[in-house]
């Protein structure tokens, strides 16, 4: 018999290797753990460096298959290059036969739609239009007694819509006839002076579809005194029938002359040509790549955002920026008060900035990108991401930036040999910067260069100094905050000289007077 004592000595030693087997076993657990954690690491490290090393190749291979769809559609007017572009000769030579190629694509922010973080950023932006309305609805209640939203500023921007919308009509119908017209005279059978005489007649036509679109909206602006919203729709539509038309000319006489020498070519079909007048794009084509169907659903979402952001802008100005501006030109001018009128405008300057980019590149785009089933969606890319003035001027409208890229940088670069870029870009921030301050002296009814400078002069350095080598969260934090900036300097000085040009009206009007800015004077 064991004693008693030794049994329970033995029994509390069993007890004791019985306690410490489970924290070995739970110390082995943990071990495991960090073990996976490390391995894990080092497999995300060996993914990232396997994408770093395989980024190359693969660009390289996706340059040659586009390369070898532009063979396969030569460019109208000219051969094409004579090697594929690779990388060590795309950067220092630019491809004059680049062409824009047409795919089938979502936009990026539907795509990003999908994902229920960007949706809950989205949501923010409506609960602050509705913050908006309940402020008014609590101000009208509190000062006039009475539940009811103000819309005079929307009223007021959009007066006379019905006569902008009459003037559009004759834009358009000269839009639609001239430039297709010219181009059959010019397609001719060469027979004499035939020939000659239709050259001539489809000069003159051309002639007289630019004064149309250039000269009517601009007196009908005038002479009635059309509102801005107003103003917006006539200069829109003026600019881009311009563009269209050039573009259509560009691409599609090159081949009708071929066509007319007989070696095949045929020239473009009505049907075509008027698809490309309302297709979202400024770039012709016989064809796009389509959709099989339309979403009646998502076009009329897309026009009710459209219609949200409106209000969305009219409450911001009304809110924002009128109660601060409409008076400060009664008051001596002085530094700190443009100071911190800049200041103040910087938020709803960037809120103006985004609400023009959903409204117009996302939602009407795609509107009626949806109901012409045109499958190309890719209207801007990731230009929030950006790390430099190059590559924002290059995503934040690709739809535009394509019609600089290629009737400008590349025609530019062909008619100086292909060795000057810089001057070629430099005509494309020329040719831009008129294009905008046009717009802004059309749409306002003065002269006040802000836009040209920003856009011509600070942008134009930005662009050079802030290229793409530059990358990093920190630069995507300086393109910010001078998009800040930039957009509280146009939204401050724009409001100061629209309400001095009120206050402080001319008592003649002179030449000098309309291009001097009034809020330099005006203090009354």
């Amino acid at each position: 018999m064991e004693p008693k004592a030794a049994r329970l000595r033995r029994g509390e030693g069993l007890r004791g290797e019985q306690e410490d087997r489970p924290s070995a076993e739970g110390n082995s657990e943990k071990d495991r753990g960090l073990d996976l954690v490390q391995w894990t690491r080092h497999m995300e490290a060996v993914k990232m460096q396997l994408l770093e090393q395989a980024q190359g190749p693969l660009m390289e291979l996706l340059d040659r298959a586009m390369w070898e769809a532009v063979q396969s559609y030569p460019p109208q007017g000219g051969p094409p290059p004579s090697a594929p572009p690779d990388s060590s000769s795309k950067a220092r030579e630019p491809s004059l036969g680049k062409r824009k190629i047409f795919i089938t694509r979502k936009s990026l922010l539907d795509e990003l739609m999908e994902v229920q973080h960007f949706r809950t950023i989205y949501h923010m932006f409506i609960a602050g239009l509705c913050v908006f309305i309940i402020s008014t609805l609590a101000i009208d209640f509190i000062d006039e007694g009475r539940l009811m939203l103000e819309f005079d500023l929307l009223i007021f921007s959009f007066g006379q819509l019905p006569l902008a919308l009459m003037t559009w009509v004759p834009m358009f119908l000269s839009t639609l006839l001239v430039p297709y017209q010219a181009l059959r005279l010019w397609a001719r059978p060469r027979a004499g002076g035939a020939w000659t005489l239709g050259v001539g007649l489809g000069c003159v036509l051309l002639a007289a579809h630019n004064a149309v679109l250039c000269v009517l909206p601009v007196h009908v602006a005038l002479k009635y005194q059309l509102p801005p919203a107003s103003r917006c729709v006539l200069v829109f539509e003026q600019v881009r029938l311009l563009m269209k038309s050039y573009s259509f000319l560009r691409e599609a006489v090159p081949g009708a002359l071929c066509a007319r020498v007989g070696d095949g070519k045929q020239a473009p079909s009505f049907s075509s040509y008027l698809y490309f007048l309302f297709c979202p794009t400024l770039i012709y084509r016989k064809t796009y790549p389509r959709t099989p169907n339309v979403r009646w659903n998502y076009v009329a979402k897309n026009f009710a955002q459209a219609l949200g952001c409106v209000l969305y802008a009219c409450f911001i100005l009304s809110r924002l920026c009128v109660p601060v501006f409409a008076n400060m030109s009664r008051e001596p001018f002085s530094t700190r008060a443009l100071v911190l009128s800049i200041m103040h405008a910087t938020l709803p300057g960037i809120f103006m900035l985004l609400l023009i980019f959903f409204a117009f590149l996302h939602c009407w785009l795609n509107a009626f990108a949806e109901m012409l089933r045109f499958g190309d969606r890719m209207f801007y890319r990731d230009w929030w991401n950006s790390t430099s003035f190059s590559n924002y001027y290059r995503t934040w409208n690709v739809v535009v930036h394509d019609w600089l890229y290629s009737y400008v940088y590349q025609d530019g670069l062909w008619l100086l040999g292909g060795r000057a870029r810089g001057a070629a870009m430099l005509g494309v921030f020329l040719v831009s910067a008129v294009v905008h301050e046009y717009i802004f002296c059309f749409v306002l009814g003065f002269f006040y260069p802000v836009m040209l400078i920003l856009f011509l002069v600070i942008g134009g350095l930005m662009n050079f100094m802030m290229h793409d080598r530059h990358t990093g969260p920190a630069w995507n934090v300086l393109m910010w905050t001078m998009l800040f900036l930039g957009q509280g300097i146009q939204v401050s000085l724009y409001c100061q000289e629209w309400y001095a040009r009120r206050h402080c009206p001319l008592p003649q009007t002179t030449f000098w007077g309309l291009v001097t800015p009034r809020s330099w004077s005006c203090h009354t």
